[in-house]
């Protein structure tokens, strides 16, 4: 099938899927250009968040032209809270997994909608780097999401992936930054600039099963 369509003339996106049985991360990229690296998601937060963690165990292998699918987006279909959804698109975002719709578009609500379409977490998955993200950090039910983006900037998510409000830090350390870089802090949720730079680290509260996405800019 590979090289039926490399001979097509035109390019063509071949998505690969053996539920990520043979480990097709170490060899799909020669063949296709995605794999799937977990077996089928469903629509709740236990699933969902499992399919994120079994994918970034094969972030090193990501790269433009051929990526980890964790398998396809569950928001819309009713199964998870806003917070929970908001998770989900981010963490498929950092993780430059392929953004395809699960839900029923003909029927969406402009809550699935605001979420789905949120360019600044689009622009992320679709930054040049290609990066996939990392977990820079675990520590209890908080997590830190990493990944380099093109011209000096960095993303992270902050997850709370348990069931209290808490406040979570994370540090300049965990992402490879030097402790005295001074950032600009971008809210690709609330569509905002924070108001104050930041040395060091960047600390957030956060709701149960809910995250932060922040791309860190640095200014000086």
């Amino acid at each position: 099938m590979s090289k039926a369509l490399k001979k097509a003339g035109r390019p063509i996106f071949f998505s690969l899927c053996e539920w990520g049985e043979m480990h097709p991360a170490e060899w799909g990229f020669h063949v296709g250009n995605s794999w799937r690296t977990t077996c089928d998601i469903t629509d709740t937060w236990e699933s969902m968040i499992s399919r994120a963690d079994q994918n970034e165990l094969y972030a090193q292998y990501a790269r433009p032209g051929g990526w980890n699918d964790p398998d396809m987006l569950e928001i819309g279909n009713g199964g998870m809270t806003k917070d929970e959804y908001i998770v989900h698109f981010s963490l498929w975002a950092i993780s430059k997994a392929p953004l395809l719709l699960g839900c029923d578009i003909r029927n969406m609500t402009q809550e699935t909608i605001e979420i789905i379409s949120n360019k600044e977490v689009i622009a992320v998955n679709q930054d040049s780097y290609g990066i996939q993200a990392r977990k820079a950090r675990m520590h209890g039910d908080e997590e830190i999401w990493v990944a380099p983006l093109s011209s000096y900037r960095t993303v992270v998510v902050i997850l709370n992936r348990g069931s209290v409000r808490y406040s979570v830090t994370a540090f300049w350390e965990d992402m490879g930054l030097d402790p005295n870089t001074v950032v600009e802090a971008r809210d690709l949720w609330e569509h905002k600039t924070l108001k104050n730079r930041f040395v060091g680290n960047i600390t957030t509260m956060l709701n149960p099963h809910s995250c932060k996405m922040y791309v860190l800019n640095p200014i000086s």
